[in-house]
This record gives structure tokens, sequence and C-alpha cells, in this order.
């Protein structure tokens, strides 16, 4: 399944809301250098829908913070 994502690293806290079915804004604790976030994002995508790392991909947006990611 594709989620449509808006990131925003170096927030004071983690959270995550949802705008519809496939979207949600995601503020993430971490920097956005040397691809820390995109780990971080993994994870917490990971957590949420209660499904292994590896099932969680991102497919556009390595370097935005809007991205798509999929989630198998």
């Amino acid at each position: 399944m594709l989620f449509s994502l808006k990131v925003i690293p170096n927030s004071k806290k983690l959270e995550i809301m949802r705008f519809g079915e496939n979207e949600y804004k995601i503020k993430l604790d971490v920097h956005a250098t040397e691809g820390k976030a995109n780990i971080k994002l993994i994870q917490v995508i990971a957590d949420y829908f209660h499904v292994p790392k590896s099932s969680v991909s991102i497919i556009r947006g390595f370097k935005s913070r809007n991205k798509i990611v999929e989630v198998l």
C-alpha cells in the first residue's frame, strides 16, 4: 500500500497525524543529516503499522520532505 507523507524533521517530539486515507504528516525528533530522518521514518512507520522494517520502503522523495512510502 502506498502512502503520501509530509515529514518534518528536527521537531521537539515525535508525532503522527493522519489527514486522509493514505496521507500522513509525521514530525520526527532527529535532524535530516546523513539520512538519519529517513532511517527514523522507516522505524516509525514500521512500528505504526506493526510490520517489520524490511516491509517499509521509500519510493520517492529521499531528499524531500514530501515522500511516497510503500508498506507491504
